[in-house]
């Protein structure tokens, strides 16, 4: 019995390892098709929703080395998600599924490059544009100056081209 709580903390421990976020979740009140509907939406963002013993994801929580203020919000029914990269769509995810299922889902907590998150700090995140959108604004800011820069490099050529045009139009 022992051997197969310590592969479940091992596999937990990796899951969190291998993400660069970790939210803590209340799954308490859920119907098995709320459950699914939750997993799924998740899924799509690159996360996944793990369930285990509070205990289990305390003693893998406590090897990942993360904050200590994750252990105080394991309580009750308690779920984890983990995921790839996007930690907004994530925290957007859970924040929609609340919204529309009556608090059910609710985010306690995470944990973002190792630093402790309290619920309105992982709120903030979900209210974020995606990933695309700031990347396309991003390119947008940055493109900025170089397309000024050719606009005042042109304008002398432009400027003399003008007035040759004026000059011969006069004849």
């Amino acid at each position: 019995m022992k051997e197969i709580k310590q592969t479940i903390i091992d596999d937990l421990l990796e899951q969190i390892n291998n993400s660069p976020f970790l939210l803590v979740a209340d799954y308490g009140g859920m119907t098995v098709p709320q459950f699914a509907e939750l997993r799924g939406k998740l899924k799509e963002t690159g996360a996944r929703f793990h369930v285990a013993k509070n205990s289990f994801v305390k003693r893998a929580s406590e090897s990942a080395e993360l904050p200590g203020e994750v252990a105080d919000h394991l309580s009750g029914q308690t779920a984890i998600v983990t995921g790839e990269s996007d930690v907004c769509a994530a925290a957007k995810a859970l924040k929609d599924f609340k919204k529309a299922n009556n608090d059910l889902g609710a985010v306690r907590c995470g944990v973002l490059d190792g630093e402790f998150l309290d619920e309105g700090k992982v709120a903030a995140l979900a209210d974020l544009p995606s990933m695309e959108v700031l990347q396309a604004t991003l390119l947008g800011v940055l493109s900025s100056p170089a397309r000024e820069l050719v606009t005042v490099l042109n304008e002398p050529g432009a400027s003399l081209a003008r007035v040759l045009a004026a000059k011969e139009a006069e004849g």
